[in-house]
């Protein structure tokens, strides 16, 4: 079986704190049977362009040194293989576009899948959930969600406006969001409600279950259970072919009860099987969902 992971903040945290120990590292995504972890080049602290570009620099020499740890890098999620550990690029904040569509290109050729049209700033591209609901995408960001889709970057809409969102659906631009939860369980402006996940699925799109207690439990309190409970529930939205995980591992700091890192995705899995999640519905969230979804949005050949 395949398992794939759709975020974590690995590359800025050991970028900007060197010395402390990551959530996920090689070893650790080994003991979890953890094929592909997704590698987030996160805006940051600053929405000053000049303090992210610095940041980016930093994440991608992070990267490279991933190498030398014992992970190999792949450019597309079909390319995962059963004991292979690989991750791969995605974006967290399309602020560094500044109004311009070049970097997407270099942002392709570098192997990034997936980019977050905003984190919590307002940016070129549209509004974040955080900011204010009811403003979408910019003229601009329009744009450039159109050409991701052709350039087969996944527009992630896990920090976007509400608007924003039904901004890529109508505009024919399936989505994924990577790292989000429901918010008819938890509610929590990151969350999509029943009806965004209704039509993401109808749409193909993909919404990895993010594991920060705060968006799976309005107290904050959560464990392994409680994942069930927002897994249950995308599956009952007709999401069986449409989830998978979304960790935000190394960018949460504290976790639910029983899963600190992804060593522990075997004990999510068999707490998935005893609320009688099937093999085949498992298999999905594990790793093919999300090939299915690339397949929708950039069929091979």
């Amino acid at each position: 079986m395949l398992l794939m992971d759709t975020h974590a903040d690995t590359l800025y945290r050991r970028s900007q704190h060197p010395k402390e120990e990551c959530d996920v590292t090689a070893q650790k995504l080994a003991q979890g049977g953890v094929n592909v972890q997704t590698m987030a080049l996160f805006v940051g602290g600053s929405p000053r362009l000049e303090r992210i570009a610095q940041a980016f620099s930093g994440m991608w020499a992070e990267g490279e040194r991933l190498k030398s740890e014992g992970l190999s890098h792949i450019t597309d999620y079909r390319d995962a293989k059963e004991g292979c550990r690989a991750f791969i690029y995605s974006v967290e904040g399309c602020d560094l576009l500044d109004g311009s569509l070049h970097l997407l290109h270099e942002w392709r050729q570098r192997g990034v899948r997936m980019a977050a049209l905003t984190w919590n700033y307002e940016n070129c591209v549209g509004t974040p959930a955080k900011v204010n609901q009811s403003q979408g995408l910019t003229p601009f960001g329009r744009e450039a969600a159109r050409e991701m889709a052709r350039l087969g970057i996944a527009p992630d809409t896990s920090h976007l406006s509400e608007k924003g969102f039904w901004d890529l659906l109508e505009m024919g631009v399936v989505p994924l969001a990577s790292h989000s939860c429901c918010r008819a369980l938890c509610a929590h402006c990151r969350n999509l409600s029943d009806e965004q996940l209704r039509a993401l699925f109808s749409a193909g799109g993909y919404v990895g279950v993010n594991f920060y207690p705060y968006f799976l439990d309005d107290g904050g309190h959560a464990s392994l259970d409680t994942i069930c409970r927002h897994v249950l529930r995308l599956l009952s939205l007709g999401g069986e072919k449409h989830i998978g995980f979304g960790s935000d591992f190394d960018g949460i700091e504290c976790k639910p009860q029983g899963l600190s890192g992804p060593q522990d995705f075997p004990a999510l899995l068999n707490a998935l099987r005893r609320r009688g999640v099937t093999e085949e519905q498992i298999e999905g969230m594990a790793g093919k969902n999300l090939m299915a979804y690339f397949d929708r949005i950039d069929p091979r050949g």
